[in-house]
């Protein structure tokens, strides 16, 4: 698995070779969501290539104002691999944007973004290598309606797993054979019913680059996860943005929706994105010492001490959507509380079992696939490298079942928690965000939280909501 060019000699070959007849240039917006523009493979040159293409960078969401709309895609080379759905053979190539009127990579542009973030930290002299490995689960379903107006919204999302079928008349016949609430973990079929479906994605990832791991039901109703192999820091962001086309568009094909929203359905687990990282230096794991607790290093424990610490500014980023916070409630394993432990899946931050130098790392276990995995991971980054500057110590480690505290024992312990609305988030990153400038702007900053309260945090506080017209139609 990996590239399939090096060059743009070899990218060309690689046309010829595939019979192209299209370039699909792609990149990625603030929301973490691909954008494309199609181009005749005849039109395409060497000479465009190293250059670029312009678009309007007035038309994407909290870009590029009017009288400044021209900007540039740079298309890298090695992230080129044939688009597996389109009826005629094309490649997809990835891009960054670039700022024609600083002359510099765009400073709103979430790859390029990443890419800076690599660069400081190779700059910063703390390792010249990241690694991070993002698990993505996501929903299945066979029928999705959304209706939201001035008198009414509502949704409503139906899977053939879901146990509020078991009565439901089927043309040939109800089998009975469901997941149940919270029960869905690596049941064999029947139960599990999406086998086959997953396979295909297994395999149409593969045909798109990525080492394919394992797949498997998760705990959820219509819930699953596919895992695939960790990489640097952009190469994993890229490997979401494919792995998340794939899996909707496989999906899609079959007569289902995919979706990767953190908390689709009431009272079941939700979709994480847990997020494994270390960071390396000459070849050698820095977030490695034998015999300490997890095997793991102090430069670690400071690192991960720097996400505690700006939890609320990197939740707005990791946790980007009024729905996250839906997820980050307790009893339904989405960890929340901010300490760390040795294999326990109820700490904000996991240390997987690893017995030696190439395993140890961490997991922090709170983001989800609603983030931009460019910025989700960048965020981390910067977070963990501040941390590792100021010698940041999280609390922890804590061994014992965290779901069964009380908030009043959270409380009563000082053990510090996630966020609980995005409004809360936004308003952390207003407040902390100095970590953050060796590599995001202040006008990036700035643009971001305008955009959060205007798009999610506003629109979802002023509507009402089912449950509000339930409890207090009648007051």
């Amino acid at each position: 698995m990996g590239k399939f060019v090096s060059s743009i000699e070899e990218f060309f070959t690689y046309c010829e070779e595939n019979e192209v007849g299209f370039v699909d240039f792609r990149f990625t917006d603030l929301k973490g969501m691909w954008h494309h523009v199609s181009y005749r493979m005849s039109a395409v040159s060497a000479g465009m290539l190293e250059a670029g293409l312009p678009f309007d960078g007035s038309s994407i969401e909290a870009w590029q104002p009017i009288n400044k709309s021209d900007m540039i895609l740079k298309p890298d080379i090695d992230t080129a691999f044939l688009d597996p759905f389109t009826a005629d053979s094309t490649v997809i190539v990835i891009c960054d944007v670039y700022d024609i009127y600083k002359n510099d990579l765009y400073e709103k542009c979430p790859r390029s973004i990443a890419k800076k973030t690599l660069k400081y930290l190779a700059e910063s002299g703390v390792g010249d290598e990241a690694f991070f490995g993002p698990e993505n689960e996501f929903f299945v379903f066979e029928d999705v309606k959304i209706k939201l107006g001035v008198n009414e919204s509502y949704y409503r999302v139906d899977s053939v797993d879901g146990e509020w079928n078991d009565d439901k008349e089927m043309e040939f016949g109800n089998m009975g054979h469901r997941a149940r609430t919270k029960g869905g973990y690596f049941p064999v079929m029947p139960i599990d019913s999406g086998v086959d479906l997953r396979a295909e994605m297994m395999q149409v990832l593969e045909d798109v680059g990525l080492e394919v791991m394992l797949g498997h039901h998760e705990v959820a109703q219509g819930q699953h996860e596919i895992g695939v192999k960790f990489g640097t820091l952009v190469e994993a962001a890229d490997n979401v943005q494919k792995l998340k086309y794939v899996i909707k568009m496989v999906a899609h094909m079959n007569g289902k929706s995919a979706t990767f929203m953190p908390k689709p359905l009431y009272g079941d687990n939700g979709n994480g994105m847990h997020v494994h990282q270390s960071i390396w230096k000459d070849g050698k794991n820095l977030f490695y010492t034998k015999g300490a607790y997890g095997n793991l290093s102090e430069m670690a424990l400071h690192y991960l001490g720097g996400i505690f610490k700006h939890s609320l500014a990197v939740a707005s980023f990791t946790n980007p959507v009024t729905n996250s916070y839906k997820r980050l409630i307790p009893g339904f394993e989405a960890p929340s509380i901010l300490t760390y432990s040795s294999q326990n899946r109820s700490a904000s931050c996991r240390i997987p079992y690893g017995a030696g130098e190439m395993a140890v790392r961490i997991e922090t276990r709170f983001p989800d696939s609603a983030s931009c995995p460019y910025l989700c991971f960048a965020v981390l980054m910067l977070a963990g490298l501040d941390g590792i500057k100021n010698k940041y110590v999280p609390v922890g480690p804590m061994d014992e079942d965290l779901y069964e505290l009380s908030l009043d024992e959270i409380r009563e312990r000082k053990i510090p928690q996630m966020p609980h609305t995005l409004r809360e988030a936004v308003e952390g990153l207003i407040a902390d965000n100095a970590f953050l400038s060796p590599v995001m702007t202040p006008e990036f900053i700035d643009t971001y939280q305008h955009y959060q309260f205007e798009r999610q945090v506003w629109p979802d506080e002023a509507r009402p909501t089912p449950f509000e017209m339930r409890s207090t139609y009648s007051c």
